[in-house]
């Protein structure tokens, strides 16, 4: 197909399979402004000026473990989640006996917080510590541990009602 009329270009050869309206319509969207853009543009055509092509780029389906580090890292969640998988593999860092009897409560500023369910297990746990302290920080990084406050259990209180005697035995027989 020729023009015999000056200024009007030469028409390119029309194919069956689209590809030519399609390249043409790509083209067209990519370099025109974004008013005549909005006028060509579908809903399947490339926005931005962008065309699509053989590479993967942003806007491509994105792996779920990707995108969940993304988040993580975006909200710093990154010690916290570490901190929580120690607490939940507690029984495989300090060994099945002592994971019996003690189990951590809290974590705060390099501070953790052990509960033990008696004053000897207390006091053993408080022997371990430095090797307690020094694992942990292979886990989570150096200096993340520095103190193990180890809790003995919580006892019952003697107090019974509003008034009390202070440093008291406790109750007593009091018949005889």
């Amino acid at each position: 197909m020729s023009s015999d009329e000056p200024g009007i270009p030469e028409a390119p050869e029309h194919r069956d399979d689209g590809l030519d309206l399609a390249r043409a319509l790509t083209r067209a969207t990519a370099k025109a402004s974004p008013a005549a853009r909005k006028k060509l543009r579908k809903k399947d055509t490339p926005r931005r000026g962008r065309v699509s092509g053989a590479h993967p780029d942003d806007r491509d389906p994105q792996l779920l473990d990707a995108t969940v580090s993304r988040l993580v890292d975006d909200h710093g969640w990154d010690l916290d989640l570490r901190v929580h998988g120690v607490f939940g593999r507690w029984g495989e860092l300090v060994g099945g006996e002592v994971a019996q009897h003690c189990t951590p409560e809290t974590f705060a500023d390099g501070r953790l917080v052990v509960r033990t369910d008696s004053t000897a297990w207390a006091t053993q746990l408080r022997l371990l510590t430095p090797t307690l302290v020094r694992r942990l920080n292979e886990e989570l990084g150096h200096g993340t541990v520095t103190v193990i406050d180890v809790q003995g259990p919580h006892l019952p209180t003697w107090k019974k009602g509003p008034r009390s005697v202070r440093d008291g035995r406790g109750p007593r027989d009091t018949y005889g």
